[in-house]
């Protein structure tokens, strides 16, 4: 069934229909996650959901690993579905945690190989922080539960805990888990220090990727520190935001459409899909892009393989 939502009635906005853009795309799809980190799906059944659902140009954007991406391509290749490399860095701006979203980077960088690793690294001593916040709240082998849906300590997030304590019945979902327990001031909640906003942008752009700020509406930050964050992420290279995925709200879309106006930059958009189980949108469901604003592929056309042909540096 084909769920992309690219013919919207007009709302009063001037809208992109993206096939008349000379980047032909009507159903992108460039944030997403496989079991590579807190995704239930292989790389492969994602290739073949999204091919499923219309989508015509994929990223798989795993946090902090770009361990899916040959079979992604492979896919990709073989379903004739355009793609580009992703991945979703997790980076430390003034004690938060926030996420970039490279895309078109050489997955054999070795400058962001290294920062990525760097990052996959401090995971595990989270992980155990976490669980011991839990245990004193009277949830003990959290750790060993988590690990288990992870199957690694290098991937340990949060949702792996919220998935062991819906598993136990401690909660109903994993978004009720992460209200009550995984949130900063709960009690499962540890902080991390993940690489500086600064350095991976840098090294994104280092690697010949795009740098994306991927879903702004999340971050609770006063307005000073979000002009502070924008400059921030400009300064070092940054080039584009995230405007339309599953965190935002229509008027969330419009205010992030005005500051990519305001600021210069490229818009991208995504699902964030994690699991069939679990994500609010399917891959591929997503509103069209407000007008008026650059879509980021139209920066990445050297990188995107165009279902078989080779892709530079990927």
């Amino acid at each position: 069934m084909h769920v992309c939502f690219s013919h919207l009635a007009d709302r009063g906005e001037e809208y992109w229909h993206i096939h008349t853009m000379l980047s032909v795309y009507h159903c992108p799809d460039l944030h997403c996650h496989s079991h590579y980190s807190d995704g239930t799906l292989s790389p492969a059944d994602l290739a073949r959901q999204a091919h499923a659902q219309g989508v015509d140009l994929w990223a798989l954007t795993d946090h902090d690993t770009l361990a899916g991406q040959a079979e992604a391509r492979a896919s990709t290749q073989a379903l004739g579905l355009a793609w580009v490399s992703g991945v979703e860095v997790s980076a430390g701006f003034l004690g938060q945690t926030i996420h970039v979203v490279g895309l078109g980077v050489d997955v054999r960088h070795p400058g962001l190989q290294a920062l990525l690793a760097a990052n996959r690294a401090s995971r595990g001593p989270r992980a155990q922080a976490m669980a011991a916040g839990l245990a004193a709240q009277g949830i003990p082998n959290a750790y060993t539960g988590a690990l288990r849906h992870a199957q690694d300590p290098a991937r340990l997030s949060r949702t792996h805990f919220a998935r062991y304590l819906v598993e136990i019945g401690r909660c109903r979902s994993v978004a009720e888990v992460f209200r009550h327990y995984l949130v900063p001031g709960r009690p499962g909640y540890a902080p991390h220090q993940w690489a500086s906003l600064s350095a991976c942008v840098e090294q994104i752009r280092a690697a010949g990727g795009v740098a994306v700020l991927a879903h702004p509406a999340r971050y609770k930050l006063p307005a000073l520190q979000v002009q502070l964050l924008f400059d921030t992420f400009a300064e070092h290279g940054g080039q584009g935001i995230e405007v339309v995925t599953s965190a935002h709200t229509p008027t969330q879309v419009q205010q992030y459409a005005a500051v990519a106006r305001e600021r210069g930059w490229a818009v991208s958009c995504g699902s964030d899909f994690h699991s069939p189980d679990e994500s609010r949108y399917l891959l591929g469901a997503l509103a069209p892009l407000p007008g008026r604003l650059q879509p980021v592929w139209d920066l990445l056309r050297e990188r995107i393989d165009q279902s078989g042909s080779p892709a530079a540096g990927t």
